[in-house]
């Protein structure tokens, strides 16, 4: 029984980390030029990012070209900004998403004569993820075992809504395919009857004018 729990434990833990949303990555950055990262991300999720410039010279301040500005918008056009920082060598944000949708974050640099080329590191993190689980147990002042089984439940808790909103994108991809297959073969038809059509007044056409030089 104690095998099979742990088991199932270990099998919930990697389900958790394959549907856990983690995107970290170094980029370099050209002055005068803007860099967007986008992520899809589910209504009503917790999301988190932080982001810092490169120090090119270690043990030595950071040059003050070394700054960035950065917005993180929605692609559903909304003006709103969840995050906006203007000229900062680093920085973090974090939001719960109102609906499920492609999040953008860009880094543009400001220009400078010489251009320089800055290297940013950036994590972003979503669902399970985002939530900083060492602050819960120090808030909480819970055991190992009951943390462990809070965050096993938020797992499990974000395998099941990501089911339902695979499910509803599936629905969602089925009704445009469904819709693209009705057009797909009216246009089908309308071709079909605009070729006959043709022909037809082809046919007409050289028949006409036959008849007309008293060849048939």
């Amino acid at each position: 029984m104690m095998i099979w729990r742990s088991n199932a434990l270990f099998l919930l833990l990697i389900l958790g980390i394959y549907l856990t949303q983690i995107q970290s990555l170094r980029f370099e950055l050209e002055s005068g030029h803007t860099k967007c990262i986008a992520e899809e991300i589910k209504g009503h999720s917790m999301t988190v990012g932080k982001y810092h410039i490169v120090n090119p010279n270690d043990g030595h301040p950071l040059p003050d070209t070394h700054k960035v500005t950065v917005r993180v918008t929605s692609a559903h056009g909304n003006s709103h900004a969840h995050h906006y920082a203007e000229n900062v060598p680093q920085g973090h944000f974090s939001f719960e998403t109102a609906e499920a949708a492609d999040y953008h974050t860009c880094f543009t640099a400001a220009d400078h004569k010489p251009p320089v080329k800055l290297t940013v590191d950036f994590e972003w993190k979503t669902g399970v993820a985002a939530k900083d689980w060492t602050n819960v147990a120090k808030k909480a002042s819970v055991e190992a075992m009951e943390l462990e089984l809070k965050h096993m439940l938020e797992i499990v808790q974000g395998v099941h809504d990501e089911m339902f909103y695979l499910r509803e994108r599936e629905e969602e991809m089925q009704e445009l395919n469904r819709d693209t297959s009705y057009k797909l073969a009216w246009m089908t038809g309308l071709s079909i009857l605009v070729c006959l059509s043709v022909a037809g007044l082809q046919v007409w056409h050289l028949k006409t004018f036959f008849e007309k030089k008293k060849l048939i």
